[in-house]
């Protein structure tokens, strides 16, 4: 198996490459968790780690996952079970801040600060935030909620991952895996079976209306009678605070939710380690009653390196896919 467990001691003075059982697995989400990483190793006289100890996985030339083991499992025998956590792991810690007129990437930079946090690019998420205040909330909803409200009124959705050791914030247009040499690819030949669904039930909505936080009387509405006459009225209701751009915001919003919601699992693709939650790859399928031939985005990937193979299962979402 060419990927490779390094573990360093307690100390930093000593690093291991240890016997690795097959069946490396690692696995990330596109928000509201840390990437993870399992395995099993042989424990001998000479292997030294504990809680806290520093994981690293490389494949070849390829730097993947740097972490830190936070469970340990062990029954007869020499085997022990691994749960490595990146650096996200420690944004699901919770605390109060208030701030005002500061950006999404701003706000993170503040946290990263606050709890020694070390970060690697972040791109300017370019919308400001008027004002914000979260109490004893876990770090992750503080950034999700920016994020979110970045979204809601500038349509842009951005990700945040760690990147190796370094947390990183990029805009989707920053996350096509692949480029002047050719994109990265999935279709019937790379992957062993999809399920596919698609539906109006859940996060489609096709009018959009805002009501004035500071007023409570004042409306904003944006729809798409269209879509009102095929799938009937569905509503999606919020607010938007003075000074904002409320229109712009509910003209977001629609665009955002004003389609079917169609999510496409796939597994056992080919495995590719720039592949990882919040990437951008290219899809080429016939699903039935829709023929993909777009880019998507990945919302959950597990990696698994066993027996010399190396294989992704994907969850996705892209163009209509919104599941």
């Amino acid at each position: 198996m060419s990927a490779e467990i390094l573990i360093c001691d307690q100390t930093g003075m000593k690093a291991y490459l240890p016997a690795v059982e097959e069946g490396i697995e690692w696995t990330t989400q596109r928000k509201g968790a840390p990437g993870k990483l399992t395995f099993k190793v042989f424990q001998d006289d000479v292997l030294d780690f504990t809680e806290g100890s520093v994981v690293q996985l490389r494949e070849g030339g390829d730097e993947i996952f740097f972490g830190f083991v936070f469970k340990q499992q062990r029954g007869r025998g020499s085997l022990v079970s691994v749960t490595a956590y990146d650096q996200l792991r420690y944004l699901k810690n919770k605390d109060t801040f208030v701030y005002e007129d500061i950006r999404a990437d701003q706000l993170l930079e503040m946290i990263a600060h606050d709890y020694s946090l070390k970060t690697g690019v972040l791109e300017q998420t370019g919308y400001v935030i008027r004002s914000g205040v979260e109490t004893d909330v876990s770090l992750f909803e503080m950034i999700q909620n920016a994020l979110d409200t970045t979204l809601d009124n500038t349509g842009e959705l951005f990700v945040l991952y760690d990147d190796f050791g370094k947390l990183t914030l990029k805009r989707l247009s920053s996350m096509y895996v692949g480029g002047t040499e050719g994109y990265l690819m999935v279709d019937e030949e790379t992957g062993e079976s999809f399920d596919y669904s698609s539906s109006i039930d859940d996060n489609t909505y096709n009018k959009i209306v805002l009501k004035n936080e500071t007023t409570k009387k004042d409306f904003i509405v944006a729809h798409d009678m269209e879509h009102i006459r095929q799938w009937g009225i569905l509503v999606y209701t919020d607010t938007y605070k003075e000074g904002e751009n409320g229109q712009a915001k509910a003209e977001a919003l629609l665009k955002l939710y004003n389609q079917k919601t169609r999510s496409l699992k796939l597994t056992k693709v080919l495995g590719d380690n720039r592949v990882r939650a919040g990437s951008m790859i290219a899809v080429n399928l016939n699903l039935g009653d829709v023929k993909l031939g777009n880019f998507m985005l990945v919302e959950q990937c597990k990696h698994t390196y066993r027996d010399g193979e190396h294989w992704m299962d994907l969850t996705l979402r892209g163009g209509e896919f919104v599941g």
